[in-house]
């Protein structure tokens, strides 16, 4: 099948965009708004695009309190989303004006390098200024998407999952977004090198 994407006539009850990408990692975002009232929250279109120097970004549908205090205080923070944590990442996806924390239950932990607080229960986190949002149109101009790119300046990793000098993956158990409402845990790692 082939559709085009600005009529959107794939003749499909959902999307299959969403479902094409995948798995997309979950970017769990945590941020401070200038008043100091902790914001967390999950994004699924975000990844890392730089390793010298440490860029990542994430994609916000809409100028949500994480776009916001990004903006307000040039700070935030990735948490890695894990099935451990599954239920929490949902629960802090609401759109409410509360502490996404205390609604899911979670501890926070400080920051080294940001006043925004980190998931303390989350196996990796990295600490990040923001570097740039872009704003992404429609074809009339309009804007409801953002990009939000950030460098990572830290990195916290929970050393119970360190193996022989290595970041054992597949014990952390990240989930990654597929589409639809589904998702997949990442428990099962395999090798493959590159040719030379």
């Amino acid at each position: 099948m082939f559709y085009e994407v600005k009529a959107n006539d794939h003749g499909l009850p959902l999307d299959p965009f969403y479902a094409c990408i995948v798995p997309r990692p979950i970017g769990w975002i945590s941020t401070l708004s200038p008043s100091g009232v902790a914001n967390l929250a999950p994004y699924s279109f975000y990844n890392a695009f730089s390793s010298h120097p440490h860029y990542v970004a994430f994609g916000s549908s809409g100028k949500k309190h994480s776009l916001s205090n990004i903006e307000a205080t040039g700070e935030f923070v990735v948490n890695m989303a894990t099935f451990d944590l599954r239920e929490a990442v949902n629960l802090s996806s609401t759109r409410r004006d509360v502490d996404e924390f205390v609604l899911a239950g979670l501890a926070k932990a400080a920051c080294n390098l940001v006043k925004a607080p980190r998931v303390a229960a989350s196996p990796v986190a990295f600490e990040c200024k923001h570097f740039q949002t872009v704003a992404l149109p429609d074809d009339a101009g309009a804007v409801a998407d953002w990009l939000v790119i950030g460098r990572v300046v830290g990195i916290h990793i929970d050393e119970a999952f360190l193996r022989d000098g290595r970041l054992d993956t597949a014990a952390m158990k990240p989930i990654a977004r597929l589409g639809y409402a589904e998702y997949a845990t990442i428990d099962e790692t395999w090798k493959m090198r590159r040719p030379d």
